[in-house]
C-alpha cells in the first residue's frame, strides 16, 4: 500500500509539473519573464516567479480534469493564498528586494482551457 501511495505522489508531481511549464509557456506568450519554477523555502512553495513589466509576480497554477471538486482557481483558498504571501515575503527578503511592486496570480487548467486571474488576491498578513 505504501508503494502505491508513494507511486501516486510521484504521478502527482510529475502531472503538476507538466502543467505549471504549460502555464509558463502561456504567460510566457503572454509577455511574462519566467524566473523560477516550483521555488522552495521552508515555509512553503510558489510554482512560477515571474516578471510582468513592473510587476514581480507570484504564481499559482491549479490543474482539474473536471469541475466536480470546483474550478481549479477555487482550491487557492484563504490557507493556500497564506503560504503563497509567506513564501514571496521569504523570496523578496532573501534576493534583497523590496522596491518592486509584486502580485498574486492564478492559472486555472480545466482540461486543455487557460484561464489567468491576474491580481487573483492580495498578499495574506501572517
Amino acid at each position: 500500500m505504501a508503494g502505491s501511495k508513494r507511486g501516486q505522489r510521484r504521478n502527482n508531481r510529475e502531472t503538476g509539473s507538466y502543467y505549471e511549464r504549460m502555464a509558463g509557456i502561456y504567460l510566457t506568450e503572454k509577455g511574462y519573464e519566467i524566473l523560477e519554477y516550483n521555488y522552495r523555502c521552508r515555509l512553503g512553495e510558489i510554482d512560477i516567479i515571474a516578471r510582468d513589466g513592473d510587476y514581480l509576480v507570484f504564481c499559482e497554477v491549479k490543474y482539474r480534469a473536471d469541475d466536480r471538486k470546483g474550478t481549479p482557481a477555487e482550491a487557492v483558498d484563504y490557507a493556500k493564498q497564506r503560504v503563497i504571501s509567506k513564501s514571496a515575503l521569504y523570496y523578496m527578503t532573501v534576493n534583497g528586494i523590496d522596491e518592486i511592486p509584486c502580485r498574486f496570480d492564478v492559472v486555472s487548467i480545466e482540461d486543455d482551457r487557460i484561464i489567468l486571474y491576474q491580481n487573483a488576491f492580495d498578499y495574506v498578513e501572517i
